[in-house]
């Protein structure tokens, strides 16, 4: 099976970043490639065409490989949850709820299974497979429960890619600190070094790259300059290095950091827009006074509930909307601004009933069930007819409740389930991941927002962000390759 795997030294080395770019640099030479993560740990899901969740990762670098994305790519996704927990999914479905501790002993041997049984399949799909480790592969303490990261590369004698982040200074020390660590099997598949996220001029690291090439007997194949494009995250804690506020915007929106925050990848397409500023704030922060408050999906819709109603914010954001500003729900964000939720199987903790925002006449049932799918339907508001492309990821079902004033709130969608939105355009609430990737959805959405302001409308003719993100797939694909050599790898 012909392979490249890619590992890193630390965490946020740039892993998913160089995969993606190997992936579009060959598949623009005429392969055929796959992405793969044996496991990994993210709330930032994508649902593939069969409804099945991978991590939204994999899924860009699927497009980055212009194939469509596969579970196998990611046959195991683990969802935290708080308290130590997560959500396991296997091949794409949930198979259950473990902590931390027992989750080796429950699910390894099925993991690697899932794992051997995704590579097989995707051997005889594609020409090749560029692999994605997680973490570090040297942390002495789980290498023999590893998932992820040489047992892959092992098992595909992959050639293998070393990427450390020299931003965080001590590149040097982590490259041969790890390079000791691995077992001397596993050192053998690591065919070169990256440097990643270098700032500064290149002649001053010539004497650091000749003392690594001969102390380790690994060549460094790339220098990669520090990139500022905006790519999905992988978790919260890429939320802390995004891009500085841009200096001058039209409008402010707000998107609430819940603990347990997931798919924040939904706005990456209002961060892209030129005239619009996106600020992440802690509950525990004031809200002050955008154009729009957003409250984004969560993993446990009721824990974090209870937090803004804690905290202060779900009073802040109710006065908020009462005083005429705008506030949109997605997913989990929806459900906490309905009437009721409801868990009574202590799906998320607790069995109980839990009063939400009462700013939109929906209750939900946490149930057991996932809903997962695609979804293509066209919009009511804040334009009639527009196609809108997207997905469900939820465990509760909402459920509208008869209103006094029919002509209150009104479906968002052709289809009632998938969100409501009041008379004025104020409180907007879905189900559908993705809203903000469909160009003329979004940009009539700022538009009511703009005219808010007294400011012009945006033109609504605009391309799908799907076109903006391959553009910025080739930019990335094109400026590693000038700093990449990839031909060692190939076969």
């Amino acid at each position: 099976m012909k392979s490249i795997m890619v590992v890193g030294t630390t965490s946020h080395a740039g892993k998913s970043l160089l995969t993606t770019a190997i992936c579009r640099i060959l598949s623009r030479r005429g392969w055929r490639v796959a992405p793969f993560k044996g496991q990994n740990m993210a709330l930032n899901a994508y649902v593939t065409a069969n409804g099945g969740e991978i991590g939204y990762a994999q899924a860009v670098q699927a497009w980055a490989a212009g194939v469509v994305p596969w579970v196998e790519m990611n046959p195991i996704l683990l969802k935290p949850q708080g308290d130590m927990t997560s959500q396991v999914i296997i091949r794409g479905r949930p198979v259950g709820k473990v902590n931390a501790a027992d989750y080796y002993e429950q699910y390894f041997e099925i993991g690697w299974r899932a794992i051997e049984e995704s590579l097989q399949h995707l051997g005889t799909e594609f020409d090749l497979i560029v692999c994605e480790g997680a973490g570090s592969p040297a942390e002495i303490n789980l290498k023999h429960r590893d998932l992820t990261n040489m047992r892959v590369a092992k098992h595909l004698n992959a050639s293998t890619i070393l990427v450390v982040d020299i931003d965080r200074g001590g590149a040097f020390a982590h490259v041969v600190g790890t390079l000791e660590l691995l077992e001397p099997d596993e050192r053998l598949l690591i065919k070169g070094i990256v440097i990643n996220k270098f700032r500064g001029q290149r002649s001053l690291l010539e004497p650091g790259i000749k003392w690594l090439q001969e102390r380790t007997g690994i060549p460094v194949v790339g220098v990669i300059p520090y990139l500022q494009e905006l790519f999905p995250a992988e978790d919260s804690l890429d939320l802390m290095e995004r891009k500085p506020q841009k200096a001058q915007t039209d409008l402010n929106i707000t998107v609430i950091r819940l603990p347990r925050i997931a798919n924040f990848t939904d706005f990456d397409p209002l961060e892209s827009e030129p005239t619009v500023s996106v600020k992440y704030i802690s509950p525990k922060h004031d809200l002050g006074h955008p154009d729009a408050v957003i409250i984004p999906g969560t993993k446990t819709t009721i824990a974090d509930l209870i937090l803004l109603q804690k905290s202060g914010m779900a009073e802040a954001i109710q006065n908020y909307a009462a005083s005429g500003g705008t506030v949109l729900g997605i997913c989990g964000g929806y459900q906490i601004l309905g009437q009721i939720i409801a868990d009574p199987e202590g799906i998320e903790g607790q069995a109980g009933r839990y009063q939400g925002l009462n700013l939109l006449p929906i209750r939900t049932v946490i149930t057991g069930q996932k809903i997962a799918r695609q979804r293509q339907v066209t919009s009511n508001f804040p334009q009639m007819g527009l196609p809108v492309n997207g997905f469900e990821i939820h465990q509760g079902r909402s459920r509208v409740e008869q209103q006094a004033d029919n002509q209150a709130f009104q479906p968002l969608f052709d289809d009632v389930n998938l969100g409501l939105v009041d008379s004025c355009q104020s409180v907007w609430g879905s189900y559908l991941h993705g809203l903000f990737d469909n160009g003329p959805w979004r940009r009539a959405w700022l538009n009511r927002l703009r005219q808010q302001r007294g400011l012009k409308s945006l033109p609504t003719g605009v391309a799908n962000y799907r076109e903006q993100r391959e553009q910025m797939l080739d930019s990335l694909a094109t400026e590693v390759e000038n700093h990449l050599d990839i031909t060692p790898f190939l076969p």
